[in-house]
């Protein structure tokens, strides 16, 4: 799984997201981030982990790497459908794990949120193992005029 978070990004796009605050981000919220905290592990879990179940068929059509379903598959000698549920509950753990960070904040809230908005996303890109990042369609269309197009004025 080491790899597979590494590859998420959400450690790289997290540190480019602090430098643009400015001043908001502090250096020991830098400190702080590049300890690989228990939150930024957790959304690079989610992240991950609903990619790889939302992609899977697709990327063994292309003949794609080897995916977190694949070598679950392989390490535990398991279906697909048990792969699912497994790192399913995986998604289920990090999730618990970022709402115990949120409780506990080790730095300042806003910048918390911003690492919870990156699960929100990823959850919202690949929910009900759909990929709408790679596969845009409508409903990536419909959000995406809702703020650009079609924002509520307050």
């Amino acid at each position: 799984m080491g790899v597979a978070l590494v590859s998420s990004d959400v450690p790289v796009f997290t540190i480019i997201s602090f430098v643009g605050m400015g001043m908001i981000a502090t250096k020991e919220a830098f400190d702080w981030l590049l300890n690989g905290p228990k939150i930024v592990r957790a959304c690079s879990t989610i992240i991950r982990l609903m990619d790889d179940v939302a992609s899977h068929k697709f990327e063994q059509e292309r003949g794609h790497i080897a995916s977190s379903v694949e070598c679950y598959m392989k390490q535990h000698s398991v279906s697909e459908k048990l792969a699912y549920q497994e790192l399913n509950k995986q998604v289920e753990k990090a999730w618990k794990d970022i709402n115990q960070e949120m409780l506990r904040p080790a730095i300042p809230m806003h910048l918390l949120t911003w690492v919870l908005n990156f699960a929100r996303t990823g959850d919202f890109m690949y929910k009900d193992r759909e990929d709408i990042f790679t596969n845009v369609g409508e409903v990536i269309k419909e959000n995406i005029a809702s703020l650009f197009i079609d924002p509520v004025l307050i």
